[in-house]
């Protein structure tokens, strides 16, 4: 397909652009990375501490190694994926005679948005678009490669985002692949050195904003950048589009992967890497997205059980990420069928068990001045100020029933010490350097307000 000339794009580009929309007193950003990143990120991100990440596409159909299936079968031929299509497959068989077969013959998107709220996550965001190019919308930008015109027949960005707005107390957000690994346009700007715009000019771009446009996603989810710098992208200037004239513009966040060198740097608040765990506070708001299943982003029929991340273990990394300031979004992979796995689904609903109990320590909270003790190893901290509340989240009970606290200093006669989902105030006592020890009640394994981890309320502590 031949690419039309670069005039008529960028008029093609302005046309797609809506008029400007009031604004009222609201400030306006520059399409500068130093207008764009004094932008304050909207309260209720922070707020919501925990979202789930949801990698759907047609690489769910092969569900085997990755969601980059194309491109360690196609582009890197690695041994493992050549042998798993010579062996199930005819030779002649292409990537996108897999579109066909991602049937979404079960997705039920209130059924989704039924087990997202169990979860006790406050948003989500779904892959609108992923590498391969495939969009869950009907895009005329992505002609026969799309959900409306080839296997689901159906646009499922639009079902999923009812259902959640009905539904839920959720946000809907949408990830988005900025470059895809064999689109022609994309290849020919690469072999330009980037010096051509072709692709994010008739690609990219009239996709993002007719995806704001419609489906008014709260968190944009940018990735993918193929190497190319922001200026390729155009990237600051749609931000500043979508910060000043769009239909989310006082409630959307966006992340930091708009261009090679931007991750970390620039944008709404910081991914730094996938699975991106510090352990310490860090000074802007960032995001650890990761896998229940520790191998892959999408669907794999041949994950085992060891694979996947036990309740225990992603309490933990909640527990830690909210503790050093972050928000911690938990990807689940879909079947090509449109099902929630069993174990995910477990997953999800103990995440939302634990969280009635436990929510209070973690939603709407704020780093507090220790994130983990100095005495106990796997206590970690969160606070609100405003109640003189410190919370104590410890993932191991003491078998002495005693947990010394090295951090909080208390004041006899003004420090009460609660546990979460139990009610009745405990007996503490402090050291003799600094800190607490605190009697825990005696409970049987029944009497216990949940099973993986557990959270002590501190009022009145310094």
């Amino acid at each position: 397909m031949r690419s039309p000339k670069l005039p008529g794009l960028v008029l093609s580009l302005l046309l797609l652009l809506p008029p400007p929309g009031p604004v009222g007193g609201a400030a306006r950003f520059d399409p500068t990375w130093e207008s764009l990143d004094a932008r304050p990120l909207p309260a209720w991100f922070d707020q919501a501490k925990f979202g789930i990440f949801i990698h759907w596409g047609v690489f769910s159909v092969p569900s085997f190694g990755s969601e980059w299936f194309w491109w360690y079968w196609q582009k890197e031929k690695l041994p493992s994926y050549v042998g798993f299509m010579k062996n199930n497959y005819p030779p002649d068989f292409t990537y996108a005679d897999f579109g066909p077969l991602f049937t979404a013959k079960f997705f039920d998107a209130n059924q989704w948005a039924d087990i997202l709220q169990a979860s006790g996550a406050k948003y989500v965001v779904l892959t609108s678009k992923h590498h391969e190019g495939f969009t869950l919308w009907g895009s005329e930008r992505s002609w026969n490669w799309n959900a409306v015109d080839e296997g689901p027949k159906r646009d499922i960005v639009k079902e999923l985002a009812v259902a959640v707005r009905t539904r839920t107390d959720l946000r809907f957000g949408l990830y988005y692949s900025l470059f895809e690994w064999f689109h022609p346009l994309f290849l020919e700007d690469e072999s330009s050195s980037f010096q051509k715009q072709q692709y994010p000019l008739s690609k990219m771009l009239p996709e993002l904003y007719e995806l704001v446009n419609q489906y008014q996603p709260e968190v944009l989810w940018s990735d993918g950048d193929g190497g190319a710098p922001d200026t390729y992208w155009n990237s600051t200037v749609f931000l500043a589009w979508l910060y000043n004239e769009s239909p989310v513009r006082d409630t959307v966040v966006t992340n930091d992967r708009w261009g090679a060198g931007s991750i970390c740097k620039h944008g709404g608040y910081y991914t730094c890497s996938d699975r991106y765990n510090p352990g310490h506070l860090l000074p802007h708001k960032w995001e650890n997205c990761m896998t229940i299943d520790q191998f892959s982003w999408g669907y794999r029929r041949n994950a085992g059980i060891s694979d996947y991340l036990t309740i225990e273990e992603l309490v933990k990394q909640l527990v830690e990420t909210v503790s050093c300031g972050g928000n911690l979004l938990m990807n689940i992979g879909p079947t090509k069928d449109g099902t929630i796995s069993a174990i995910f689904e477990e997953r999800l609903r103990q995440m939302g068990t634990w969280l009635k109990v436990n929510g209070e320590a973690i939603y709407d909270t704020h780093a507090w001045r220790s994130q983990n003790d100095t005495v106990t190893p796997d206590v970690w901290y969160t606070s609100k100020p405003k109640n003189k509340l410190v919370y104590a989240m410890f993932l191991k009970w003491p078998t002495s029933g005693q947990l010394f606290l090295g951090q909080p200093k208390a004041t006899l006669g003004a420090t009460e010490v609660e546990l979460l989902g139990h009610g009745q105030p405990l007996q503490w006592t402090p050291l003799e350097q600094n800190g607490i020890m605190v009697e825990l009640p005696q409970l049987t394994v029944h009497q216990m307000p949940c099973k993986w981890g557990w959270a002590l309320a501190l009022t009145n502590v310094t």
